[in-house]
């Protein structure tokens, strides 16, 4: 069985009726779906089951009513009568309520096998069989150097984490097996910090970057900051935090509040300062796999454009050999960026490629094209790829549902994919990253 965490913020819901008249059910559970979840029958009912392997057979808690729902339903775990042969103890202590982890419960070889299981299966059902797959790159414990984390004050105390699953519910969190020891090492001073920021009731998220020169924070709410909140900030932590940002809301321009010293991370070794709370690669690790397989699928391209090319993972490295165009369409991102080009190959557009995404004749420049899209993939692009004549594609996803999508529309066009690198970075989640090679 899993272990609880030790807390969380308490949830003010009464129990319903629909709890209340729960029937438990004993099933075997035949699979794991693309969630991360077993899937299980009983009486003509699919059921999901969260934290369990194939071959678990376990007592199930199904909500009365839950026939009416599409799919499958949700079961809760109420006893593990008989464990599968790839369950193992979880590691952390919050597995089971904290919603960052999902399979801490597989051991090593089953949870592998399930993310390329996972992959192998996206592209099935997009009529990509039969792909070749590289092995899978996995990133280890302790390596995650980029986290978003929330936090409520109740009742005097803060509660700091992540939210249970699917839940807003808070698991304070006392331990992390996947976050890089110095990121961890700022909860505690982070939650002192909160009890004297926030109102009672009052909550914020903040957004903490392992960073070379120190860590960059960026917090997210509240809607306003006093003169003491300011100054708490400014003397938070100096020797650990190189930065501190603040915005009311996420859709706010963040506001600098102690900048000590230059943070910055290095693409193929040219330091980049990525705006606060910019998106990076979560692990070092990840990032090293991805770039060696986009290397490596672009070969010998001399000219490259570099699309959604953020604050340049794939752009410098590329431009290291070759003349890089990188599109990108946020502008601090743009900026620090720009700042990088000097010496290297590299030209940067500031462009929104959902709205104005490279035409056919811009793309018959390059002899290579990488595109690395947000989790909703590059439809309006990929339609344009499939039109175009470059030779060689490269595609980035950490979506493969939405990257199976993209890579249908590429075959469509005369593509062929040629080969798929599953890239395991956000560890224990139901989230697995891939580098697809296509070409004409």
């Amino acid at each position: 069985m899993t272990r609880p965490a030790k807390r969380s913020v308490p949830n003010r819901r009464q129990p319903s009726r629909a709890s209340a008249e729960a029937r438990e059910v004993d099933v075997v559970v035949t699979d794991v779906g693309a969630r991360g979840d077993g899937i299980a029958q009983a009486d003509g009912l699919r059921l999901f089951v969260p934290y369990t392997v194939t071959g678990d057979h376990v007592r199930v808690r199904v909500a009365a009513g839950a026939e009416k729902g599409e799919g499958g339903v949700r079961a809760d775990v109420v006893e593990i009568l008989a464990p599968g042969p790839g369950r193992r103890t979880p590691p952390c202590r919050h597995f089971g309520r904290c919603g960052g982890c999902t399979l801490q419960h597989m051991d090593e070889a089953t949870y592998a096998a399930w993310n390329v299981g996972l992959v192998r299966g996206v592209l099935e059902r997009a009529g990509l069989s039969g792909v070749p797959l590289e092995p899978l790159s996995r990133t280890p414990p302790g390596a995650r150097r980029r986290a978003r984390f929330a936090a409520l004050k109740r009742g005097g105390r803060v509660w700091f984490g992540f939210n249970e699953r699917q839940s807003h519910r808070l698991v304070d969190l006392e331990e992390c097996p996947v976050l890089s020891p110095r990121l961890f090492a700022l909860v505690d001073p982070l939650r002192r910090l909160l009890t004297a920021l926030l109102p009672d009731g009052g909550g914020a998220d903040l957004v903490l970057t392992d960073l070379e020169g120190g860590a960059d924070l960026l917090l997210v709410g509240p809607r306003s900051l006093d003169l003491a909140a300011r100054e708490a900030l400014v003397s938070f932590e100096p020797e650990r935090v190189a930065r501190i940002a603040w915005q009311p809301t996420d859709r706010a321009t963040a506001e600098p509040v102690a900048n000590r010293r230059p943070a910055f991370v290095r693409f193929a070794g040219v330091p980049i300062q990525p705006p606060s709370g910019a998106f990076l690669q979560a692990s070092a690790d990840g990032e090293a796999a991805l770039v060696a397989a986009v290397r490596e699928g672009v070969g010998e391209a001399g000219r490259i454009a570099d699309l959604f090319a953020g604050i340049g993972t794939f752009s410098v490295p590329l431009a290291q050999r070759a003349a890089v165009h990188a599109v990108e369409g946020d502008d601090a991102a743009v900026t620090a960026l720009a700042r990088a080009v000097q010496g290297l190959r590299l030209t940067v557009e500031r462009r929104d490629l959902f709205e104005n995404p490279l035409t056919v004749k811009e793309l018959n420049r390059y002899d290579a094209v990488v595109f690395d899209p947000p989790r909703a993939g590059a439809a309006a692009q990929a339609a344009a790829l499939a039109g175009s004549r470059v030779p060689r594609v490269v595609g980035v996803s950490c979506n493969p549902a939405s990257f199976a999508r993209d890579a249908r529309v590429l075959a469509d066009g005369g593509f062929r994919l040629v080969k798929v690198w599953p890239v395991d970075q956000f560890l224990w989640s139901a989230h697995v990253e891939l580098v697809g090679l296509f070409e004409r």
